[in-house]
């Protein structure tokens, strides 16, 4: 079995999130969705398990990361293509997203990103290994 990541995030509003993820084309697996949680689909192998904020702080002893002001991390997916890149994060503005920074062009690397309804931090990248400089 293929190894498998679940990121965890919280989110303020389950039903929102869902709202916002399913407007950028995400589904959820309903097997574990319930009024404090859900599972978005990534990949076959990638998922990202939003869960609300009380519920949220059970697994942890740390206090929740105020994403208006401070970056938690910055998840990074992949693309088909440049376009795929610029699709996704015109779908993600559209749903109420913002953009803190302005695409990246390394030519054989491109990438944007958005911050989501909560805050936190999603870059979509496109990668051309065989454009790479050696």
């Amino acid at each position: 079995m293929a190894t498998q990541i679940f990121v965890n995030l919280p989110v303020k509003n389950l039903n929102r999130s869902i709202e916002f993820f399913r407007k950028l084309g995400y589904t959820f697996n309903p097997q574990f969705t319930d009024e404090n949680a859900t599972c978005m689909i990534i990949s076959d192998t990638i998922f990202v398990m939003l869960v609300v904020e009380p519920l949220f702080l059970n697994f942890t002893k740390n206090e929740l990361c105020d994403t208006r002001k401070y970056t938690e991390s910055i998840i990074c997916l992949s693309a088909e293509s440049r376009d795929a890149v610029d699709e996704m994060v015109k779908k993600a503005i559209a749903a109420g997203a913002t953009t803190p920074v302005d695409k990246q062009d390394h030519g054989w690397m491109y990438g944007h990103g958005f911050q989501d309804l909560d805050g936190h931090l999603w870059e979509i990248a496109y990668m051309d290994i065989s454009a790479m400089p050696q």
